[in-house]
């Protein structure tokens, strides 16, 4: 019994051990491998004009999960009048929020981190029901992205990004 009682003390240390690096050098996602806390600089003053994400292709974005680990995913971007967005393609039957945890994440919490670049902005998401907002920010995602294509049957969740 004791040494069962060691040996589960040893695997809950070397966790704890490997969230704490983890927390101190982050794990930014990678492609379609999502990761957990962001790194870079974090921009604490406001942003009027989001236009100038228009140069960058892809951002990341931090959530909170309910067991208090982040889980950071790639997504892309758009600027359409001042505002910046971000959206979701879910493919299939799958209604929002399911099917992609990063959306789940949001609906129940939506204070996320963004990473543009180097730079980290703490925002809030909204998701998007207007369909002439929806329709507009999807004319201008094709505007960016001309060789992005949606695959058939699929929908685009938008999130508005505040603050």
């Amino acid at each position: 019994m004791k040494a069962l009682l060691k040996f589960v003390l040893g695997i809950v240390a070397c966790l704890v051990l490997a969230l704490v690096v983890l927390r101190i050098t982050g794990l930014n996602p990678h492609g379609r491998t999502p990761g957990l806390w962001l790194t870079g600089n974090l921009v604490t003053t406001p942003v009027t004009d989001w236009s100038f994400t228009n140069k960058i292709l892809t951002d990341e974005v931090q959530t909170r999960t309910w067991y208090l680990i982040p889980h950071s995913v790639t997504t892309y971007c758009v600027a359409y009048n001042g505002q910046l967005y971000l959206d979701s393609i879910y493919r299939g039957n799958i209604e929002y929020p399911h099917g992609r945890s990063w959306n789940e994440n949001v609906a129940r919490d939506p204070h996320v981190r963004i990473k543009l670049g180097n730079q980290l902005y703490d925002r809030t998401l909204v998701y998007v029901t207007d369909p002439a907002e929806r329709a507009a920010v999807l004319q201008a995602k094709t505007k960016k992205y001309p060789l992005l294509k949606i695959p058939a049957g699929a929908t685009v969740q938008i999130f508005r990004v505040i603050g």
